[in-house]
């Protein structure tokens, strides 16, 4: 009874228990007529009721069980067994109303397989019923009505072809109707419902039952997530009959009084500006509602208001435009701002503190947003700064040692302010500190000034780096921090645009009285917050790229870059020096010609740059521009380049880029101008078929013959003369180039011969299987590969024969003594290591590695010094020799 709502938890009756008492019938069918009254669908309740009163009208013989289901398809409806009760209905009354004979109406019901006293006990049964509800006033008396407003029968399914507007309006109807019908029978039936299980077609019901559908039903196949019976039977295991699909919405109202309710993830909640929670409603362990988002206010205030409390203001959450909430922010951030700087977490109060501030002032009734504006507008009227936190509220001690001297807010760079952020979250991208760099300043900026952080990084990097020193070095700088200390003051008159571990490295070893080298330093395992983190952004400030290795930027971002910077010199922009424009006749010159050569000029941008230059008619070309650009000055290379087959002029932003770009450019318009003489040269290489033939091997014949050429040209049109930067001295060049030209040919060219006959002789030696084959082939290309004639310096181009015949000696020489052979090439090998390595470490600090190159030839006649003496070499060499010209070299 307390499941039908007729009695309450005390036993007591209630309004719905005393209309129950006065129907003579089970209370679960009285419930559904109570539920069908209210709902408005009472005939078809009645019809139904007085069904599941008597014993199933329809018949399934064993042995012609599918003939029945066949006869009785016509009653059946996919979503409910139920409204096949109703179609059995409106089938006998049509039987009756059109009878012929009481034989033939027998016979009928017959052949559907249906029980044809069964269904004159129906008839009485309802008949009953409605007398009931008639004298109960639920209904009007109708005596010449029909004896009930059965829905039309599915079987009978001619439904006409209704315009777009009225089927959608017809099928709405019949959802609303689907849905009160079956919301009454719900009503009585509350311990009959049922929930689908996912891993078979079992349905769970209430209190932990398990049942399956009756296979007669005809929602056998479809299977519904939720299903109501009329009544469970158990034989060789427990069915439902009579079912039908349901929403378990429904049930949530009509089973008020036996659902239970958990309330679960309480938080605040932006948006509404209210405390939110997860409600599931289950009924008899079944998930009516499995997580519906509700007002946590209505459910429990106090817990609510210290949500409120303790995540939308102390956890600043709050989404609020009033005064104390901008001005509480700003402060946070401050304090959060010196945290990260000092890189500890001690400095800003807990939530917990805030937490305490905002309790002690905010009433006990204010739970939501909308309560706390009214309770503030009104409490501001006579305190306006009752919210406001103040810096001491925020800190638990001052930080005095966090000041902007320390920690400043930007890094000067030539000149130029770059922003800087902290961050204090270990393992994270951004962890340290953070510069903010312009694209078109990244070819520009000097990383080694990123070496030093900033002043209040610097000693903690310091501390660490000396820390990494070997044992022997480590124990005579003890006390660390002392030693450390005394280091900072060292450091105090370093140049801070010079890079840090040299330098160090110098002062260490003046600490400790013996020399300490810059390779004695592990950096490698410095933690990231002390490695500058370098963040590329455009001119609109959007990140472009982010890394700590400021090479690997300039490799991902450094073309981009040059282009980047070009267009911000074309920028307009007043010239802080502009020249006249004019020359001392007073004629028009262009903007390159209106300084002279190797002259600093400022000028407004890029208008220097010019294409299709086949003469030097421009004028002179100065070294550099200086032109400003958003209130920084900024400097760029003017270089001539060679273009699409003539010349142009470039703006660049790293001079050294200027310089080789410049050669090429100077070269590529001698060649333009001495066009004849240069066309020529191919012609004067008597025999060049056959010795393109020697060197097949290292490059075809075209690019042999371009390589010598290229050669040729830039030792005779250049040298080692300074590059011309003006008309006159490209012209006083192009005189010494043509008086230069035939000897210059002819000693490139005797160089080739030789270098050709003895590669094509070592080539031959090492075809064979011998015990330095893969060494020698390795050194053989290191020295004649495709393009060696032009890339080999001029001064060591006529050394190449001799270090070929070198290499063929030591084959010579090699079984006469082996071992002494392999310990002299474990020295050529440490040094040419140290050489190679040398050269990947400036590359990645950024540093042209270009001063390391001679070097390269030194290891070179030290080979012909251990294995060919008798080649003779310049000068002395030995390793020893070597390693002091490499201490020297690495010293700059």
């Amino acid at each position: 009874m307390h499941e039908l709502g007729a009695v309450n938890e005390q036993g007591q009756l209630t309004r719905l228990g005393t209309e129950l008492a006065r129907l003579p019938i089970d209370p679960k069918i009285g419930r559904m007529l109570l539920a069908g009254r209210d709902e408005g669908c009472l005939d078809e309740m009645l019809i139904i009721a007085s069904a599941l009163s008597i014993q199933d009208p329809r018949e399934r013989p064993f042995e012609a069980r599918e003939a029945a289901d066949r006869a009785q398809a016509r009653f059946a409806d996919e979503k409910s067994d139920f409204l096949s009760l109703l179609n059995i209905w409106q089938f006998f009354d049509e039987e009756l109303r059109h009878k012929k004979s009481n034989r033939l109406l027998v016979q009928a019901c017959h052949d559907h397989f249906l029980s044809y006293l069964r269904l004159r006990e129906w008839r009485e049964l309802h008949g009953q019923l409605k007398d009931i509800v008639i004298d109960m006033g639920w209904m009007r008396d109708e005596k010449h009505a029909a004896e009930a407003s059965a829905l039309p029968s599915k079987s009978e399914g001619q439904n006409p072809v209704l315009p777009k507007k009225a089927e959608k309006a017809r099928l709405a109807a019949e959802a609303a109707r689907y849905e009160s019908l079956h919301k009454a029978l719900c009503a009585g039936l509350l311990g009959s419902i049922g929930f689908k299980q996912p891993e078979d077609d079992e349905y769970l019901g209430a209190r932990g039952i398990k049942f399956s559908i009756f296979p007669g039903s005809g929602l056998k196949k479809s299977r519904p997530k939720w299903v109501v019976a009329s009544e469970l039977v158990e034989t060789t295991k427990l069915y439902a009959r009579c079912v039908a699909a349901i929403q378990p919405e429904w049930l949530e109202k009509m089973a008020g009084h036996l659902v239970n309710r958990d309330y679960f993830e309480p938080h605040w909640d932006e948006g509404p500006a209210q405390v939110n929670a997860s409600e599931r409603v289950t009924l008899y362990g079944l998930p009516l509602i499995a997580k519906r988002r509700v007002h946590f206010g209505a459910i429990d205030p106090i817990k609510a208001r210290e949500i409120m409390l303790r995540e939308g203001l102390a956890g600043r959450r709050f989404n609020t435009r009033a005064a104390f909430w901008q001005h509480n922010e700003k402060l946070i951030s401050e304090v959060e701002e010196l945290e990260h700087k000092a890189r500890r977490q001690d400095v800003l109060v807990d939530e917990e503190v805030l937490f305490s501030f905002y309790d002690q002032r905010v009433p006990q009734e204010v739970m939501n947003g909308q309560g706390f504006d009214a309770w503030r507008k009104e409490a501001e009227k006579t305190e306006p700064q009752l919210l406001f936190l103040s810096r001491d509220d925020l800190m638990r001690h001052a930080g005095e040692s966090i000041t902007e001297q320390q920690f400043p807010p930007t890094l000067l760079l030539d000149g130029i302010a770059l922003p800087l952020a902290y961050r204090f979250e270990p393992g994270h991208p951004l962890d340290g500190v953070t510069v903010q760099l312009p694209l078109h300043l990244l070819n520009k900026v000097n990383g080694a000034a990123f070496d030093w952080l900033v002043p209040g990084l610097i000693r903690e990097k310091i501390t660490l780096l000396v820390k990494s020193l070997p044992k022997s070095i480590r124990r005579q700088c003890v006390p660390v921090p002392e030693f450390v200390t005394r280091m900072m003051l060292e450091l105090d008159k370093a140049d801070r645009k010079a890079a840090l571990l040299p330098q160090l490295a110098h002062a260490v070893g003046r600490g400790i009285g013996s020399g300490v080298s810059v390779d004695e330093f592990d950096g490698s395992e410095l933690p990231a917050h002390l490695r500058m983190n370098v963040r590329v952004v455009d001119d609109a400030g959007q990140e472009l790229a982010s890394d700590r290795d400021l090479v690997a930027l300039r490799a991902k971002l450094g073309e981009a870059a040059q282009m980047t910077f070009r267009e911000v010199a074309a920028a307009p922009a007043r010239p802080a020096n502009a020249p006249s424009g004019k020359d001392g006749q007073g004629k028009s010159k262009s903007p390159a010609s209106a300084a002279p050569a190797k002259a600093e000029v400022r000028a407004s941008g890029p208008a220097i740059e010019k294409d299709g230059i086949t003469s030097w008619d421009f004028g002179d070309l100065p070294a550099k521009l200086n032109f400003d650009r958003g209130g920084a000055m900024l400097t760029g290379y003017p270089a001539l380049v060679p273009h699409e087959g003539a010349c142009a002029i470039r703006l660049f932003d790293v001079e050294s880029m200027a310089e080789v770009e410049h050669r090429q450019g100077v070269v590529r318009l001698m060649q333009i101008e001495l066009k004849e003489q240069v066309k020529q040269l191919p012609k004067c290489f008597s025999g060049f078929t056959q010795l393109a033939l020697q060197m097949r091997n290292v490059a075809d014949s075209d690019s042999l013959m371009d390589d010598l050429v290229a050669a040729v040209c830039d030792r005779a049109f250049i040298g080692d003369d300074p590059l011309p930067r003006s008309k006159k001295d490209f012209d006083n060049q192009k005189q010494r180039a043509k008086t230069r030209l035939p000897a210059v040919r002819d000693a490139a060219y005797r160089v080739l011969q030789e270098v050709a006959a003895e590669q094509h002789a070592l080539q031959t030696l090492l075809a064979k299987p011998i015990r330095l084959q893969a060494e020698l082939k390795q050194q053989l290309a290191r020295t004649v590969y495709k393009g060696f004639l032009a890339a080999t310096p001029w001064e060591q181009l006529a050394h190449l024969p001799r270090y070929l015949k070198a290499i063929k000696l030591r084959l010579e020489k090699y079984n006469g003594n082996p071992s002494r052979d392999a310990q002299r090439a474990a020295e050529v090998a440490m040094l040419w290591t140290r050489w190679e390595s040398e050269q990947e470490k400036w590359r990645k600090q950024g540093r042209d590695p270009a001063p390391l190159a001679p070097f390269r030839w030194l290891i070179e006649e030290l080979r012909v010094g251990l294995f060919a003496q008798e080649l003779r070499t310049p000068f002395p060499v030995s390793v020893k020799r070597l390693d002091k010209s490499w201490a020297e070299l690495v010293r700059q």
